[in-house]
């Protein structure tokens, strides 16, 4: 998909890769529509834009609320005059605890948001996608959706069937001019879990400490992780992988599933106490 002069939807656009997704395409000529929960975050992810904030709408909408995200396309539409692609990019992590001490209200949040938040917008915006002359959705799993993480197994769970769904959406649209991508991100730095609500600033400084023993664990920089994603969108690619820690779990877990389950589980069950 050729980006300038394009609107996109961005979901998360008001921190972490969402917000820097926007930034790098009003950057690139696009004109973005911003959605997040957090009016703050939209409003400083703006201010980031600088001379290309103009190209920026934003939308506080709860993508896990059905109706508010179906009023979307005809906001989106008022304001830029049409919509090109939807990137899902919002999403959040569950406490990091194993399911048997995961309340119901906390697997329901995350399932709310990021399985039905990606079909709420997929079903809201498909229709004029498809009356476009070429269009785009573009869907955020994460390497936990094959890799599983001990304390994540909800968030692996909504992962993988975000997966699931983008190819088969793909499968559906191939005969269209909509394209699909999927994209596994493996670590990236954001401050996913302060965004998430399951952790202040120092509960994330104390879990990174004992992620791993303390051993630094590499991740790519947001600005790298949305490059990365805006280069997919623009070469319309089937799936990407972010990160070596993601291209490296891939492969593992096709070639020696239980494996690589054990090796997850030796860096990550100090998180679990």
């Amino acid at each position: 998909m050729q980006i300038t002069g394009r609107v996109l939807a961005v979901t998360g656009a008001g921190n972490g890769m969402g917000r820097e997704v926007t930034l790098q395409l009003v950057a690139k000529g696009a004109r973005v529509a911003a959605i997040d929960i957090s009016e703050a975050g939209l409003a400083e992810t703006v201010a980031l834009a600088g001379a290309h904030s103009q190209a920026i709408s934003t939308h506080v909408v709860n993508i896990a609320d059905r109706a508010a995200v179906d009023a979307l396309p005809t906001a989106i539409i008022a304001a830029h005059g049409t919509v090109d692609g939807l990137l899902n990019i919002a999403g959040i992590i569950q406490k990091f605890v194993p399911v048997n001490d995961l309340a119901f209200d906390q697997i329901e949040r995350v399932i709310a948001v990021n399985l039905y938040g990606t079909i709420n917008t997929i079903k809201a915006f498909l229709p004029e996608l498809l009356s476009r002359p070429e269009a785009a959705i573009l869907n955020v799993s994460s390497m936990g959706a094959y890799a599983p993480v001990p304390g994540q197994s909800v968030y692996g769970a909504t992962k993988a069937a975000v997966a699931q769904l983008t190819r088969g959406l793909h499968s559906e649209l191939m005969a269209t001019n909509v394209q699909v991508t999927v994209v596994f991100p493996g670590g990236i730095g954001t401050n996913i879990a302060l965004n998430s609500g399951i952790a202040t600033e120092a509960e994330m400084a104390a879990m990174a400490a004992k992620a791993g023993k303390g051993k630094p664990r590499t991740t790519t920089p947001a600005p790298e992780a949305a490059r990365q994603i805006i280069e997919a969108l623009e070469k319309g690619s089937y799936e990407i992988f972010i990160g070596q820690d993601a291209r490296i779990m891939s492969r593992l877990s096709r070639l020696s599933p239980k494996r690589a389950a054990a090796l997850i589980h030796s860096q990550m069950k100090d998180l679990l106490g």
